[in-house]
């Protein structure tokens, strides 16, 4: 089997970080982004996986070569020349996709879950048609286009932001489609929501899947955070070892056995700590990420927050919703900065580092 994951982005949602590094390779609860969903599909028999790329490709193909021979899997880079939106790839990789006549996955690259793949690909063939999309539950449905389907899953339309109650499901950006609807799909840029699976659904040949579990786009750093605790607590549930229980460790905590915690610390609830990250005495952090080789120095606060690589946060500092990412620059300051999450982007990190 093969599968398709449309990396072509330029991550700018989730900028700064995505200054440094390309948004598959940041990490998420310690493993970058597109390796949590490389390892679900190498664990349902996927044995090659087609990286739609027009971004940093090279640094991409370069840390994910490494992960081929270890999972048993051949990873392809298809580069776009001009962006292909999110049909126009499938139409770029026609050759490769089609080339053993069997169901393909496609996916975004910034979703969290459970990876359903082995339950798609039961589904995808129990109905035998061109494609199934997965489907998760909202709470405010009037935000999001919605989707409509009859008990069998059979996907009747689509609804636009709608103003009354038709559904409350979404589409969830994992798709597993048969090698015909490659013949739907020219090579430019077109989107596959609006432009193909409308018409796949008029000819019955759609189908919904839904999802039980969590369910995050994490490609923003709001939604980072809250993709992360729903991470914790399914790990709490499902592998409850891999959490840390340290002392001062509050809730559900993931830290990496290279990092180092001091004396006198409050952990969590909430938190992810990287490789050789150092957390010196009297640190308290709540509800953040603290990516690979960063120092906190003693009795500082961090919450709300996603520290990046490699920095250096002075004694005594309180970070609340900030996203500090350069690590050439060391953080001193002395009071409490609270920026609300709507305001929680690349545009306050200068003004919180100067």
């Amino acid at each position: 089997m093969k599968a398709l994951i449309l990396v072509g982005g330029y991550g700018t949602r989730l900028r700064p970080l995505t200054l440094s590094a390309p948004k598959p390779l940041v990490e998420f609860c310690n493993k970058p982004m597109l390796l949590h969903q490389v390892e679900a599909l190498a664990q349902v028999g996927v044995k090659e996986i087609v990286l739609a790329v027009s971004y940093r490709a090279e640094q991409l193909e370069k840390e994910l070569k490494a992960h081929e021979k270890k999972l048993g899997i051949k990873i392809t880079m298809s580069h776009e020349e001009e962006p292909l939106g999110t049909a126009g790839p499938l139409a770029l990789a026609k050759g490769i996709l089609s080339a053993d006549n069997e169901p393909f996955f496609v996916l975004n690259s910034d979703i969290s879950c459970e990876f359903p793949f082995q339950e798609m690909l039961d589904f995808h063939k129990n109905h035998g048609k061109e494609g199934t999309i997965v489907v998760t539950k909202v709470e405010e449905p009037s935000k999001y286009g919605v989707v409509v389907y009859d008990d069998t899953g059979r996907i009747e339309r689509f609804v636009e932001k709608p103003s009354v109650f038709v559904s409350n499901k979404i589409n969830a950006g994992m798709y597993i489609f048969s090698p015909a609807i490659l013949d739907r799909i020219e090579l430019r840029p077109t989107s596959i929501e609006k432009e193909v699976f409308p018409f796949m659904a008029n000819s019955g040949q759609l189908y919904a899947m839904e999802l039980s579990g969590f369910w995050m786009d994490v490609g923003q750093p709001k939604d980072f955070l809250t993709g992360m605790c729903m991470y914790l607590t399914n790990q709490k549930q499902r592998s409850p070892e891999r959490l840390y229980n340290g002392q001062g460790v509050h809730g559900n905590v993931l830290v990496h056995p290279s990092a180092k915690i001091g004396k006198n610390c409050r952990i969590g609830p909430n938190v992810v700590i990287g490789p050789d990250v150092v957390v010196e005495d009297g640190v308290c952090i709540k509800r953040s990420t603290i990516l690979r080789g960063t120092t906190i120095k003693s009795h500082s606060w961090i919450e709300s927050s996603i520290i990046g690589w490699r920095c250096q946060i002075g004694q005594w500092i309180s970070f609340f919703f900030l996203v500090p990412t350069d690590p050439n620059r060391s953080c001193c300051l002395r009071f409490i900065f609270i920026v609300g999450d709507a305001h929680s982007n690349n545009s306050i990190n200068d003004i919180c580092l100067d």
